[in-house]
């Protein structure tokens, strides 16, 4: 009995089992919904593939919140792709939220691109975007706006001086593509923050997670009239879930001038300046005597005998830098956060007098500090809070270190010393006996350097919070985004400076040595003090976005995004102007939809309806779309897939952009009169005067015809990758723009309008109207390789070259029938026009025989030989400004590259990296002209007492030197306005090729550094600006024009990085 129960209870045992797995397969197959959320290390990802295995024909993809909802089965597994990371597979387990990090894959890295307002798949974007890896962009330097010049094609840069705190290079996004002088810049985003190239420059590249520049119209329509002239997009990075992370970055630097112009010693140039005025002039006496030329040859005295070289008196031969940098990142699932904490101290090679209590050599400090925060409220709520703040303080000379370089060429290095030592009488004086003349207005530059010093401060907070939202609610695929910013800026100055005393030696007995000296102009030995600059800006910015998108069988990829932003900025800097002190409001609503089918034809159209204060109703709001293609031919059927090419891509865009940033910052309101209500003038009314009254002035005339700036921009691009390593990009791009705002050239006095000044010596208000027209063109292409010969070897090479013109096409100007060559239409934007200069003459009976040149005429002083020689364009006999015709190229390069090879070997890595631009011209200044507001000092010596260029001393047209091209023609101690006219005798080529960086480095093997918690230890050393080749020699050619500034600096570095 007992065995038959034993028997029903097995057979019961099996039957249940059975049952349960019949149970068990049912409840598997039935389908469920999951839900989850995909990110990389720092933020959601966009556009990331999802497929269930079970069924690989569908499946969805992420949001902009890296949201996806999909219909599967327990037991399923998801394969989760997206371009650029390592595919990950994860196995449903039940209907929970599931939280899916991918891992960026090494060797395709690059295959990801920032977009405006999220990431897209390489394959999918079909703009013109140029992607740099951070790394590239570390250079030994404090400002990263140095490193950026032949990285990126399509970028074309400048740097004009090398003075610590205003050595930020120009940059532009394919060439200057207008002469609106007012907005010519690139549009700059930080975390999709509009900043200013200052903030940029105080960026670290350790803090950078992505670098972009967005150049065509289907780029850059999302941003509205901000991003007429490109955009340059950097994000910075945020917090990876795990362990905290520690990094740590320290180097010092060395730095000194590229090239120091050099001026002619003392002794040359008093014999030099004696010949100005000889061979002008032979009646005249000399200025210098023998016994003064000897003495200063002997160096008896220099007291009584000055010879200074201003040069070594003012400047060290180099400076001392340090940078730092530290971060912190990690997090758990729902909060991750990044903290970073930088700090520069750069330094001038100003020198300070010992007996000075302050210190008056430029000195830099910065302190950068920056907070990203990601949280996840709920698996449906996401936010993200960032917050930077920069502390700045800058102390210098009561001048720039520009303006003290150009001092030693406004400076007479003979008569008179730096300072005198003292005399009996003056023993006990505790000031310094600066040397001085009573026989002119004179400019002693040691004393300018240190009588003083200046001090600022500058603050700029940066708070931004986000919120995304999914609406999966709604329709699988929806999502919100809300952002909301705000920056402070505020600066205050002062300087400190007391009077200096002046002295000359009034006695001198050589034999006894005995001198005395005369204070002819008193100062004072206290400190005083006056305010600077005081101001502060601020912005609030508000962005409010919906995107959706759906994928179809993997076959149809469907996406579209609206944006509406409004921007207000306040500032104190107003001018006492009205309407410059009223807040200034930019609103816009942008949108973009986008289809791909089957990874190989993809369509973008992008919209911009944008709001302008400035126009009249009119004319407020201005709609600018675009259109792009795109088609992979590598992924069609045809191609074969053994094939080396296994990318072959080609894309098109079109578009339009306006841009409201014209005119100049005190034009807020077209539409409205600018008066000024005080004019000054006294006006009496009445039969007997009794009325009075100061009457107004017109600055700007309403016109409500004054509307946008457009831009069309057409762009043509190839892509092709060879065998997975190799990649080439090319671009070819034009661009039409139309509407600049430009004065016109005569004004019918039908208007009612005058073109005389006014009583009171002012120019009337410029009428001004849309009537400007520029076009530009150019191709730009990128060759990159990256290639592992095994885990310990690898080489990277890249290389970037671009080619943009840009020309006046419509320009509205007066020119005599018949001289077309006078024209500007045709022409470079930016480029010389001046005369053709032949030689010099060689003498009486060349001039005789020559057109007449009238230059001098009106001061009735005759050419004579040895003066510059002109060609007669028009071949009517005289030479004037009817011979002036365009000459050289722009002053911005046209074309601009580099190429740069990193290579790495079992721990060691090296790289360098050349920077070369071509077709650039400028024109050397031959006259004596002094322009502070430009910051601009002519070359021309001995008029004024100013200094003499070696070159010129070496190099120039002598009655014992007729060498007919001679650097400088015949020497003179007046201005001479035949030889000071703007010709291709002063023109020079700007071309160049610099060693920009190089860097070598060693990574400690991690077994020796593991047991004491060290991930990476790298010691390094590099150079910046270390070598240039051209045929420019007197200064750094890249200063162009600017020679006599602060120079370009070399810079030598040692460095150690650390992470924990």
């Amino acid at each position: 009995m007992s065995k038959l129960i034993q028997k029903k209870r097995y057979a019961f045992a099996v039957l249940l089992m059975l049952f349960s797995a019949l149970c068990s397969g049912e409840i598997s197959a039935q389908n469920i919904k999951v839900k989850g959320v995909v990110r990389d290390k720092s933020e959601a990802i966009l556009g990331a593939k999802v497929v269930a295995r079970s069924n690989p024909k569908t499946g969805v993809a992420t949001d902009i919140n890296g949201s996806f909802t999909i219909n599967t089965k327990i037991g399923d597994v998801l394969e989760v792709s997206f371009m650029g990371y390592e595919t990950k597979t994860v196995k449903v387990t039940g209907p929970e939220d599931l939280k899916i990090t991918l891992v960026e894959a090494q060797k395709t890295l690059d295959e990801v691109t920032i977009v405006a307002f999220g990431k897209q798949k390489k394959e999918s974007v079909v703009a013109s975007v140029s992607t740099v890896r951070p790394a590239d962009l570390r250079v030994p330097a404090s400002n990263l706006t140095t490193a950026l010049g032949g990285r990126i094609a399509g970028l074309i840069t400048m740097q004009t001086s090398g003075e610590p705190g205003a050595d930020n290079a120009q940059f532009f996004v394919r060439g200057v593509a207008t002469f609106n002088n007012y907005s010519r810049g690139p549009l700059i985003l930080i975390d999709n923050m509009e900043l200013s190239a200052n903030d940029l420059a105080r960026l670290s590249v350790d803090d950078i997670q992505s670098f972009s520049i967005m150049k065509d119209a289907t780029a850059t329509s999302l941003y509205g009239s901000r991003g007429a002239n490109g955009v340059i997009l950097v994000t910075t990075k945020m917090g990876v879930e795990g362990k905290t992370k520690l990094n740590f970055r320290y180097e010092k630097s060395t730095s000194q001038p590229t090239r120091t112009v050099e001026f002619a010693d003392p002794l040359t140039y008093m014999i030099l300046n004696n010949e100005a005025i000889v061979t002008r002039h032979p009646q005249y006496n000399r200025r210098y005597s023998d016994d003064q030329i000897a003495g200063v040859e002997a160096g008896t005295n220099p007291y009584y005998y000055p010879s200074n070289d201003w040069l070594n008196l003012l400047f060290k031969d180099r400076a001392e830098n340090q940078r730092f940098n530290m971060n912190l990142s990690g997090g758990g699932q729902r909060v991750k956060y990044y903290v970073a904490a930088a700090m520069t101290s750069d330094n001038g090679i100003l020198k300070v007098d010992k007996l000075n209590n302050f210190n008056n050599n430029i000195s830099i400090k910065n302190v950068n500090l920056r907070s990203n925060t990601d949280i996840d409220f709920t698996p449906t709520t996401m936010g993200s809070i960032k917050f930077n703040a920069n502390f700045l303080e800058s102390s210098g000379p009561m001048y720039t270190g520009n303006q003290m370089y150009q001092r030693v060429m406004l400076s007479n290095p003979v008569d008179f010393p730096a300072y005198y030592q003292p005399d009996e009488i003056n023993l006990n004086t505790k000031h310094r006996l600066f040397g001085g003349t009573q026989s002119y207005s004179f400019i002693n530059p040691y004393a300018d350097m240190v009588k003083g010093y200046q001090q600022a401060t500058q603050t700029n907070l940066v708070a931004q919070i986000e919120l995304r939202q999914k609406l999966d609610f709604v329709t699988p695929g929806l999502s919100a985004r809300f952002m909301a910013s705000t920056t402070r800026q505020s600066v205050y100055s002062i300087n400190r400076s007391y009077g200096p005393y002046y002295y000359t030696m009034s006695t001198y007995n050589p034999i006894t040595g005995y001198f005395k000296l005369n204070n002819f102009s008193k100062g004072n030995e206290s400190l005083g003090f006056a305010g600077g600059n005081k101001s502060i800006n601020s912005t609030i910015y508000g962005e409010l976005s919906a995107s959706y998108e759906k994928i179809i069988n993997d076959m149809h990829n469907f996406s579209a995004m609206t944006v509406g932003t409004l921007r207000e900025v306040t500032t104190s800097d107003f001018d006492n102007d009205l309407q410059r002190s009223l807040p200034t409001r930019n609103i816009g609503i942008s949108g973009r939809i986008t289809y791909g089918y089957d990874h190989r034809y993809f369509l973008e159209s992008n919209f911009g309806y944008n709001g302008a204060e400035r126009f009249a109703k009119n004319h407020q709001f201005g709609f600018f779309p675009s259109f792009g293609g795109g088609w992979i031919i590598s992924n069609e059927k045809f191609w074969h897939k053994s094939s080396p090419i296994t990318n072959l891509k080609l894309k098109a865009t079109y578009g339009l952009v306006g841009n409201d940033a014209i005119g100049d910052a005190y034009d807020r309101f077209f539409y409205l009169d600018r008066v000024d209500m005080n004019k000054g003038l006294s006006n009496d009314f009445g039969e007997s005067g009794g009325g009075n009254s100061s009457g107004i002035n017109f600055n700007r005339f309403a016109n409500t015809s004054i509307t946008w700036e457009k831009a069309a921009k057409m762009n043509l691009g190839l892509e092709i990758t060879l065998v997975k390593e190799l990649e080439f990009q090319f671009d070819v791009f034009r661009e039409n723009r139309t509407c600049i705002l430009i004065n016109r050239t005569a004004i019918p006095t039908t208007m009612g309008l005058s073109d005389f000044p006014a009583a009171d010596g002012k120019a009337p208000a410029d009428v001004r109207a849309n009537v400007g027209a520029a076009r530009s063109s150019g191709f730009e292409l990128t060759l990159t390789e990256n290639h592992s010969f095994n885990k310990d070897v690898w080489l990277r090479s890249n290389l970037t070259f671009t080619y943009a013109v840009s020309r006046y096409t419509d320009y509205e100007e007066m020119v005599p029938a018949g001289m077309d060559w006078l024209k500007t239409e045709g022409t470079y934007i930016g480029q010389q026009k001046g005369l053709i200069a032949e030689r010099l003459f060689i003498d009486e009976t060349d001039i005789a025989n020559s057109p007449i040149q009238t230059f001098d005429k009106v001061n009735d002083i005759p050419v004579m030989p040895g003066d510059i020689k002109y060609k007669d364009i028009n071949d009517d006999g005289i030479i004037d400004s009817h011979d002036v015709v365009p000459i050289g190229y722009a002053g911005v390069p046209q074309l601009e590259g580099g190429w740069g090879v990193s290579f790495g070997f079992y721990g060691f890595d090296f790289n360098f990296f050349l920077q070369g631009a071509a077709r650039v011209s400028f024109m050397m200044d031959p006259t004596a002209r002094v322009d502070w507001g430009s910051g601009s000092v002519g070359t021309a010596p001995f008029i004024d007492n100013h200094s003499l260029l070696k070159a010129w001393a070496d190099d120039h047209w002598s009655e014992t030197n007729r060498n007919c091209y001679a650097l400088w023609p015949r020497l003179s101690d007046t201005s001479r306005p035949n030889n000071e006219q703007a010709s291709t005798w002063w023109l020079r080529d700007g071309g160049y090729l610099r060693l920009k960086s190089v860097e070598i480095g060693y990574n400690v093997p991690e077994k020796l550094i593991k047991k004491v918690g060290i991930q990476q230890l790298r010691f390094y050393g590099s150079g910046m600006n270390l070598l240039s080749f051209n045929n420019f020699k007197l200064w750094d050619v890249e200063m162009g024009g600017s020679g006599l500034n602060y120079p370009i600096q070399k810079v030598f570095n040692l460095g150690l990085s650390l992470n924990f």
